[in-house]
């Protein structure tokens, strides 16, 4: 099936707009209705990268079924009476089984719109080869409907999303919450949509920016198809058998979503817009253009952070808000294949210096990453929090 077919089936939140409280997803790249706007090289390479997407999706049962049968040939190649001492071991991997499953259905109602859902993954998209990182992404995907989107990751959002909000509130304490409508916030790198949807529901106009498909999938599924609180149960522990305190831990179930999107005030726009954040925002009708920008998790996934802060100044008017929390884990900093610049902390703060923010606030904020709470190991981020307002 060719993807134009696949487009066609979509005619939803990322091409137009079914009813008021739906996201609009704006064009950029494949989910543009009009084409004609993009280099037809980048759209043959967008359409390309969104086939390896889907076909990815369509192998996590087959990838995760392999990984766990693995386990079980290990068990048995085990001494007697060593597995005497735990017969019930299959008993558990074939309970993962079962659970990789009820993921995998969720997994292709997610992605129904652009793939039907009975379909054969060997066989939709002619036995193209999925690779090992990429089905990580997978599970990454299932682990940010946690962060986002569960009661298990309030504590997660309490830490980050809560003092940026707050902040927010803050700067525009001044402003009667039904003139919020008129200020236009910015969310790069906005996930699944949680921080730009809270922020909306607050009164501001919002637009959310992400350039994975893996979150444009799952944002869309989120935010446009929930009919009910609590809709999908989902397992997203059960990939990794390591640092597992109790068993039932790793096999915990995790309802989503906590709240029911929707029911956004009537007078704000929230909108999410497909693409890299350089390549969308710096254009030059985005001059000048958003009252505020909040960036989490965001700034280290910069190839340049300098780059990205001079885009932030671009697209800011004078007397904007600029609101970050996040590390300094830069993505690219260990792969030859692409380039990487870094800065300390202190020196990423003096940048925003230079490129004419006035810093109002510093702090830090510990706080991990879609973390399993139950887990034994847990990276804690010890970040970089503050609040600049353009000169």
């Amino acid at each position: 099936m060719s993807l134009e077919n696949l487009r066609n089936q979509k005619k939803g939140s990322y091409e137009s707009v079914q009813e008021e409280e739906d996201v609009i997803y704006l064009k950029n790249g494949i989910f543009s209705n009009d084409v004609d706007e993009i280099k037809e090289n980048d759209r043959i390479e967008e359409e390309k990268h969104l086939r390896d997407v889907l076909n990815t999706f369509l192998h996590y049962e087959v990838y995760a079924l392999n990984m766990n049968n693995k386990k079980k040939c290990d068990y048995r190649k085990m001494p007697e009476h060593h597995k005497l001492l735990f017969p019930d071991i299959l008993k558990k991997l074939n309970t993962v089984d079962e659970l990789i499953k009820v993921n995998y259905n969720f997994i292709k109602l997610m992605i129904q719109d652009y793939v039907p859902y009975d379909s054969d993954p060997n066989k939709f998209f002619q036995g193209r080869s999925v690779k090992i990182l990429e089905v990580d992404k997978v599970k990454s995907t299932l682990k940010q409907f946690v962060r986002d989107w569960s009661d298990e990751g309030k504590l997660e959002r309490e830490q980050t999303y809560t003092p940026i909000i707050n902040a927010l509130l803050e700067y525009y304490k001044d402003i009667p919450e039904e003139d919020r409508g008129e200020l236009n916030i910015l969310v790069p790198g906005a996930g699944l949509g949680r921080l730009a949807y809270d922020i909306t529901k607050l009164g501001f106009s919002t637009q959310g920016n992400e350039f994975s498909f893996y979150m444009l999938l799952g944002s869309n599924f989120i935010l446009n198809c929930m009919t009910e609180p609590y809709q999908f149960r989902i397992y997203p522990w059960i990939h990794s058998f390591s640092n597992t305190e109790k068993a039932e831990y790793q096999t915990a179930p995790v309802d989503i979503p906590d709240v029911l999107p929707g029911n956004i005030p009537s007078n704000t726009n929230f909108s999410m817009v497909a693409g890299d954040f350089v390549e969308v925002y710096n254009a030059e009708h985005y001059k000048d253009y958003f009252d505020g920008i909040v960036t989490c998790f965001f700034m280290d996934t910069a190839k340049n952070i300098l780059e990205y802060i001079e885009v932030i100044s671009h697209i800011l008017k004078p007397n904007a808000v600029w609101i970050n929390l996040g590390p300094l884990l830069y993505h690219f900093e260990d792969l030859f294949s692409e380039p990487s610049f870094e800065l300390s902390l202190e020196e990423f703060l003096e940048a925003v210096k230079k490129f004419g923010f006035t810093i109002k606030e510093t702090k830090r904020i510990e706080t991990t990453y879609s973390c399993n709470q139950h887990s034994m190991l847990k990276y804690k981020y010890n970040c970089s929090f503050f609040v600049a307002v353009k000169n």
